[in-house]
């Protein structure tokens, strides 16, 4: 079992990466096949929206297929099978379809490593075991920063994502033959997804799902590079430096969030604080942008920090969640978390373009981080009203 959830955690180390490259491939994309910041906008947001309208589906089959065939099959045919028509595009439409089915691929690799914590571990080190989880595999995010921009610069990024999609179809076969479903305990009762609906308990934490990823995520996946690149003529290596600190700050802040709930006696307030610290962040970059790149991409590694709080809001939400529903509740909650992000990347490509055209670069890159500290304030105000559980 270990074996497998080795894999299981490489698997959801190329999800970070996948959903994290697209900022490091821009100028390449940009001058081989025309894509605009626009079109790797809604590229991203495709990812995030298959990876996010997957998560019912899996959540049945986690319940009654399990964890090894659900991830092991969309792995290799939507991950590795999207990673290969990536590097074969030759239009932005292309890539829009590619991620499509990446984020397929990718949609059921940290539910299932979820799912057999939850089964095979107590509540009370379920948020240290995801954070833990979730900082390990953020090594995908430091691997599509520098890493992929030396790649990039020595093999071209068509060769580079190939022997990704390679890579990718190699951990499908590995996590086919090595990961172990865990027992289901005899007799369980039914249930569906409507019941978890009915809990009132589950909503408030849901609105925190959906507005927690996106600033750390989306930032990191696609802004912070035309931001340096725009405001301070950074090149593809200043760029790969800034996003691979932003990265590093990630997986800092996933392993702090970890056990936070233990060592505070509580899950809701670690949430609280460090969120209202990155909207504090994104309304910095509106009242008070930074006058240079390296104070920006301090700022851009605080919010990676105090971002990172999705293991904690998903410990949160799945201590309601009665056993027999333990697939469809974690899913559920990633659904929000994902489906959040996605709607945001998409909003956030045409709310800049249309901030663009009467405002200066520096002044609508400014306002379009000010609305995401909006948004996520207005998040929090629904979310301080959900009940606590302690560690």
């Amino acid at each position: 079992m270990r074996a497998g959830i080795a894999f299981l955690i490489a698997a959801y180390m190329l999800s970070q990466f996948y959903r994290a490259f697209l900022a490091v491939l821009a100028p390449a994309l940009a001058s081989d096949i025309g894509a605009t910041t626009g079109d790797l906008a809604r590229a991203s947001g495709l990812w995030f929206a298959a990876f996010a309208l997957m998560q019912l589906p899996v959540g049945w089959a986690l319940d009654h297929l399990g964890p090894r065939r659900t991830a092991a099959t969309l792995f290799l045919i939507g991950g590795a099978g999207g990673a290969t028509l990536f590097a074969t595009a030759q239009s932005p439409a292309m890539l829009s379809a590619a991620m499509i089915l990446i984020g397929i691929g990718c949609a059921p690799i940290l539910m299932s490593t979820y799912y057999i914590f939850a089964r095979q571990f107590s509540a009370a080190v379920f948020g240290t075991l995801a954070g833990v989880t979730v900082g390990l595999s953020s090594l995908g995010n430091i691997l599509a920063a520098a890493p992929l921009a030396i790649l990039i610069d020595t093999f071209g990024w068509r060769a580079t994502v190939g022997g990704f999609a390679a890579l990718t179809a190699a951990i499908a076969i590995a996590m086919a033959l090595l990961v172990r479903d865990p027992e289901k305990p005899q007799g369980e009762a039914k249930g569906s997804l409507l019941d978890l609906l009915r809990m009132p308990q589950l909503w408030p934490i849901l609105v925190m799902m959906f507005v927690c990823y996106f600033p750390a995520a989306g930032l990191r996946g696609l802004w912070i590079s035309p931001y340096l690149a725009d405001r301070f003529g950074a090149d593809l290596a200043q760029l790969g430096t800034a996003t691979l600190v932003m990265g590093l700050a990630m997986v800092a802040g996933n392993f702090a969030y970890g056990p936070a709930d233990r060592l505070f006696r509580s899950r809701k307030w670690p949430i609280l604080i460090g969120n209202l610290g990155v909207a504090a962040l994104c309304l910095g970059f509106w009242a008070v942008p930074p006058t240079g790149a390296t104070a920006a991409i301090a700022m851009f590694a605080l919010i990676g920090l105090l971002g990172a709080s999705y293991p904690i809001v998903i410990s949160h939400g799945r201590s309601f969640c009665p056993p027999h529903l333990t697939g469809r509740g974690v899913t559920l909650l990633n659904l929000f978390g994902m489906g959040g992000a996605g709607v945001m990347q998409f909003a956030s490509g045409p709310t800049f373009a249309t901030l663009a055209d009467t405002r200066t670069g520096a002044e609508a890159y400014g306002a379009l981080f000010g609305l995401i500290g909006l948004v996520i304030l207005i998040g929090l105000a629904i979310y301080s009203r959900a009940e606590d559980r302690t560690g």
